[in-house]
């Protein structure tokens, strides 16, 4: 999942949670681990977004590792 797939999931699940009728009596577990993914998601987004100028820079070496680890952070 890249980075803009990962924001798109939290903005979805947020979105879930916002339509649940009743967040606080039989469904508030639910809204619980709703957010608790939307959250991890969000923070995924976050640390694609921070590394990005460090794949750009990498992506141009011939080095196997940092070619690897830009492909993994993408």
């Amino acid at each position: 999942m890249t980075g803009p797939e990962h924001y798109l999931e939290a903005q979805r699940l947020l979105a879930e949670v916002g339509q649940a009728a009743d967040q606080w009596g039989e469904g508030a577990e639910y809204c619980r681990q709703e957010l608790t993914a939307a959250q991890a998601h969000a923070t995924l987004a976050l640390a694609a977004a921070a590394a990005l100028p460090a794949i750009l820079a990498y992506s141009g070496e011939d080095s196997g590792t940092p070619r690897e680890w830009a492909e993994v952070a993408s």
